[in-house]
């Protein structure tokens, strides 16, 4: 009987998990599910175009570094804020990041539209591939505020535990994207054929459509409190943030060096990569979906000083995500085939697609453990150290370790895309082992 009140606790707080993560679960693959169809439907266009979308894709991934990481601040600090009750100061962290937000988004979108061609053609793409990716990429920078104004409004609502909002803005995203994209890309219902250019259009229109809905959604329910900004809570915001902005670069400036990499196999061997990421999207942005309610749940409860709690929505949400990345691992292992054969019917890229997805499965658990356990560690604000890790395993493991494969020795694709999987287990290993020494009762923001 004296335990019972304890399993109580847990099944209430459990549930809780379930609540403020299954959102953030479908949010997270919602979002991803974007680009995914993107790569589905230009798929009859040939590798060279899955080639030039999913290089435009990246580059995308890599501006997003330093959203990324303010949006990771913006949620800390607001889920601190609004369980210790100060919504009021909440609100005003909220505008602050919203007004930083904007004006980073003008100076990423100027970018992006100038120089994006010229960082594909320094990645080596070829000529074909060019051609595709110039005007795709210069597209996707216009409406890049977009992107990033969903991003950030996302990170709001989710540090004051409402994650079913931003699924909805996500959803709304999808289905526009899908509605405009395929008419758009061939040339259907009288509109014109524009190839890959037209999967831009149909990402910026629904990106549009989505960040008004939020923009919307934020204002009515006094989210966000108007006025000037609050330059100590946005520097509390950007403390947090700004180590997780530079563990993005560290994270995508080293996928754009692996990437060049397999792009020196040839253009099949990188249709097959794109493909195969896309394909791993449908686990691995379920488990980062699980990183943010962690560090949603982990900030909420130590700002209200309830260490108990915290511990056991960590644990919670972790077991969520073994049991999704889990399953995904025995689909990518079993019927690699069939999913790669649903977005191209190129033999090579099948049979190059379907190896990668079987290294893939290995890396599920390690992936799940580490996004919750990076993500409980930022709940915390220990920020830097996820840095310093992800700095370290991405260059001195999977840069460093695929360049000697991939040049010096002159090795095969399938064991430079092996690489991936060290590089995940050592980082799991890296959080736990921080995570489970970390003192909860001094956290103080």
């Amino acid at each position: 009987m004296g335990i019972r009140p304890a399993r109580i606790k847990r099944v209430s707080i459990r549930r809780n998990v379930a609540a403020l993560s299954l959102p953030v679960l479908l949010s997270s693959l919602f979002q991803r599910l974007v680009s995914i169809v993107d790569i589905f439907m230009v798929g009859g266009l040939g590798a060279a175009a899955i080639a030039a979308t999913g290089l435009g894709q990246l580059l995308i991934f890599v501006v997003m570094t330093v959203f990324w990481g303010l949006a990771t601040g913006a949620t800390v600090v607001i889920a601190h804020l609004w369980g210790a009750g100060r919504r009021s100061e909440a609100r005003r962290a909220a505008f602050a990041s919203c007004l930083l937000c904007a004006l980073l988004a003008v100076a990423a979108s100027l970018a992006g539209y100038h120089y994006g061609a010229d960082l594909a053609r320094f990645l080596g793409a070829s000529d074909e591939v060019r051609a595709h990716a110039s005007r795709y990429i210069e597209l996707v920078f216009l409406y890049f505020g977009c992107t990033a104004g969903l991003n950030i409004l996302s990170a709001i609502m989710q540090g004051t535990g409402n994650t079913r909002t931003p699924m909805q803005g996500v959803i709304l995203v999808n289905v526009l994207h899908v509605v405009i994209a395929w008419p758009l890309i061939y040339g259907h219902l009288g509109l014109p054929r524009l190839g890959v250019v037209g999967a831009a259009y149909a990402i910026n229109l629904s990106e549009a459509a989505g960040f008004l809905y939020l923009l919307f959604e934020a204002l009515r329910r006094n989210y966000l409190r108007i006025g000037p900004p609050d330059l100590a809570l946005l520097r509390k915001v950007w403390d947090i943030g700004y180590p997780v902005a530079l563990e993005r670069i560290a994270q995508q400036s080293g996928q754009l060096f692996y990437s060049k990499f397999i792009i020196g196999f040839g253009t099949t061997a990188y249709a097959a990569h794109q493909i195969g990421l896309s394909i791993e999207s449908l686990s691995f942005m379920p488990g980062a979906g699980m990183g943010i309610a962690a560090a949603t749940l982990m900030g909420q409860a130590l700002g209200a000083r309830k260490i108990r709690r915290a511990r056991i929505s960590h644990v919670e949400a972790l077991r969520l995500a073994l049991m999704v990345m889990a399953s995904m691992a025995l689909v990518f292992l079993f019927f690699p085939h069939q999913l790669i054969a649903l977005f191209t019917s190129d033999p090579e890229v099948i049979e190059k697609g379907s190896v990668f997805l079987r290294l893939v499965a290995f890396a599920q658990v390690p992936l799940a453990l580490s996004f919750v356990y990076a993500g409980s560690l930022r709940g915390t604000g220990d920020t830097h150290f996820v840095f310093l890790v992800t700095l370290c395993s991405m260059w001195g493991i999977r840069v460093l370790f695929s360049w000697i494969a991939a040049y010096p020795l002159k090795l095969s694709l399938y064991l430079v895309w092996s690489v991936f999987v060290l590089d995940w287990f050592v980082r799991a290993a890296a959080f736990a082992w921080r995570y489970h020494r970390r003192d909860l009762h001094g956290v103080v923001l």
